[in-house]
């Protein structure tokens, strides 16, 4: 049998109507283990499996809603003694209901087998517009998110499972996956190979990458780090691991073990996402690899992997500290001024689309831009405070504990606050309540008074530190320079306001209000660079007018943002709407020239405009001052030069 179709046609005959796979509200069955039997071929796209899940009910159990891509079409569901079980489909949320001869009854476990088939591509993905599942040569990717097996719903992400895969491929491939074995596959004849994995512990194991990669690289020093790559990218092979050993020991100093010491780094298709992730295996798209996206893969091996989220609405804990972990690694290995200067980009991410408290989001999309803002950025930003307010030594204290009691379990906000503050000994309420249950972030003001004191006792300032949030309280950090030493100050602010008495032997000459960066605050600043992100987001879902607005929301902030103009020129540029690009890439050139590289790019691109109104020479004196500028960020010194040579021509524009 197949599964019936939840979208047939109302009143057709012999049709079932009114048929949906309803995802259900929580959580109906735990799935407890797979044993998963799949065959891939590259040459026709097809995947062929079969899926004997196994699970306890949660609950009296007459339907079950599990999901699966919709490009697998389930041949049969049979349960423990054989039975066919009746399944319906539901291609609007790429699901499946199946029901049971008979009531499973809360408590009891079974087991249903699912046999299954199809080409999974991107437009059967079950998130719109990313490429989760594929098959197809040299690398095929069969990625957790893809539902290339079926996965209980609600569920995704946070039930974990153990998993034994047996994946058939052809014998030139090798398959990267979870608990596999040194030894790779075995040859079963017929050109045809065969790989086993097996992840004994429960966690979210199901992502298979396949590919004909070479022999594994290693890094001096790193044999516990494998690179699978083609032979395309096979000089990036040892740079991978080189990077990977050096963050997975970095991350295993801060959070203690990792559940595996080997990791399996593989290269991605092209057209798949960035990066991936499962227990002992780090998949990156080579085009788009760097030292940050690396890292924060690799801590996915604690967060994510060894700890997950017991429900979605807390996968801020585990998305939020993977950032947060990439970012500890960059204040490692490149400084403070690297660790600011990121900071900075996740407090605009924090902020974008800060419109609903972060434990609220298990209603939204988990593949939405503010679900992937909110915790990822925000998440990481709650955690950049934690650290604030407890102090570097007992913040380690507190992630080494949170992932040691919660290893192989997820984790709600409930557990992590108890932990929190049981480690801290301080009291936290406040704290979670301003920005795991609250949205939007203060804007501080500091007014102050100095006052000599007799003799040459120096001065004592008196102030107060102002911010808009009737309810919140933390500890402000307070910078006070003066003619001779700099002083430090942490002030308490509880309510709107708190004041402050510092005495120093120097005039006070300035005084800054978090001058580390530690607080997730409201400034102009602020605002710019959360229009100009959220613009180009929109130009990534191909939103051209939004992006403008969002450029043009960051200039009425500040007119002299080079970034912003920069964005907007180029949005204008891709309209070929060239007046207005070449009036915007000036204003960068007028503007503050941060970032450094907006400026040889304008040049740039004012040459090219210039190219294509058929003004040469003015076009070469651009591209000259490109040069000058001796700034190569992305080869634009290297492309003036050519454009010198040869004058730029536009390609076309599409048809749509």
């Amino acid at each position: 049998m197949t599964c019936l179709l939840a979208v047939a046609l109302a009143f057709a005959p012999g049709t079932v109507t009114n048929a949906r796979a309803i995802v259900p509200l929580r959580p109906q069955i735990d799935v407890t283990g797979y044993v998963i039997h799949v065959d891939l071929s590259p040459a026709t796209g097809r995947l062929s499996a079969t899926a004997a899940v196994t699970f306890t009910a949660l609950e009296d159990l007459d339907a079950a809603v599990f999901g699966l891509n919709n490009a697998l079409q389930v041949e049969s569901v049979r349960d423990g003694v054989g039975t066919n079980l009746t399944c319906v489909r539901d291609a609007s949320d790429s699901t499946v209901s199946v029901t049971p001869a008979i009531v499973v009854s809360k408590g009891s476990s079974a087991t249903w087998i699912f046999t299954y088939a199809g080409v999974p591509t991107l437009a059967t993905s079950p998130a719109h517009g990313i490429n989760f599942a594929q098959v197809h040569g040299p690398v095929s990717a069969l990625l957790y998110p893809g539902r290339w097996f079926p996965i209980a719903m609600p569920g995704q992400f946070t039930d974990r499972f153990t998993a034994e895969i047996h994946v058939t491929v052809p014998s030139d491939e090798i398959v990267v996956g979870s608990g596999g074995v040194p030894s790779g596959g075995h040859d079963l004849g017929g050109g045809r190979t065969q790989f086993d994995f097996n992840w004994n512990k429960p966690g979210l194991p199901g992502s298979l990458i396949v590919g004909k990669f070479l022999p594994a690289i290693s890094a001096p020093g790193a044999a516990n780090v494998r690179v699978y790559l083609t032979q395309e990218n096979q000089t990036r092979g040892e740079g991978f691991a080189t990077t990977v050993a050096q963050a997975f020991a970095s991350m295993s100093g801060e959070f203690g073990d990792a559940e595996t010491d080997r990791l399996d780094v593989v290269e991605l298709p092209e057209d798949s996402v960035s990066a991936a992730w499962a227990p002992g295996v780090i998949a990156i798209k080579p085009s788009h690899s760097s030292a940050r996206l690396l890292a924060n893969t690799v801590a996915h091996q604690w967060w994510g992997s060894q700890v997950s989220p017991a429900t979605l609405g807390d996968a801020w804990i585990t998305n939020g500290m993977s950032r947060y972990a990439e970012l500890m690694y960059v204040q490692e290995t490149s400084g403070n001024a690297a660790f600011e200067s990121a900071i900075a980009d996740v407090e605009a991410g924090a902020l974008a689309y800060d419109t609903e408290p972060l434990t609220s989001l298990g209603r939204v999309d988990p593949f939405s831009p503010q679900f992937q803002s909110m915790t990822l950025e925000k998440g990481a930003m709650v955690f950049h405070m934690l650290r604030w307010e407890m102090g570097d030594a007992v913040f380690q204290q507190f992630l080494q504990a949170l992932v040691k009691q919660y290893a192989d379990k997820g984790v709600s906000t409930s557990d992590l606050k108890m932990l929190a503050e049981n480690i801290s000994r301080l009291p936290l309420t406040a704290f979670f309540s301003q920005w795991l249950d609250g949205t939007g972030a203060p804007e501080y003001t500091d007014s102050y008074s100095v006052f000599r004191l007799g003799g040459d006792k120096g001065f004592r300032t008196v102030g107060s530190v102002s911010q808009d949030l009737d309810l919140f309280s933390m500890p402000v950090g307070l910078r006070i320079e003066t003619e001779g030493k700099t002083v430090d100050r942490r002030v308490d602010v509880a309510g709107n306001a708190a004041q402050y008495s510092i005495e120093t032997f120097g005039r006070p000459t300035k005084i800054i209000v978090d001058p580390d960066n530690w607080l997730l605050k409201s400034t102009p600043a602020l605002t710019v660079r959360t229009n100009i992100l959220l613009g180009q987001q929109a130009l990534a879902q191909g939103d051209q007018n939004g992006a403008i607005a969002a450029y043009q929301k960051a200039l009425a902030v500040d007119r002299g943002s080079s970034l912003a103009n920069y964005r907007l020129a180029e949005v204008y540029m891709t309209q070929q709407n060239y007046q207005a690009a070449a009036n915007s890439f000036r204003d960068c050139l007028r503007g503050n020239n941060d970032p450094k590289w907006t400026e040889v790019w304008s040049h740039v691109s004012l040459g090219k405009i210039y190219d294509i109104a058929g003004q040469r020479e003015r076009a070469v004196n651009e591209y000259r001052l490109a040069i000058q500028t001796k700034d190569n960020t992305q080869g634009a010194v290297n492309e003036a030069r050519a454009l010198i040579e040869k004058a730029y021509k536009p390609e076309p524009l599409s048809a749509h």
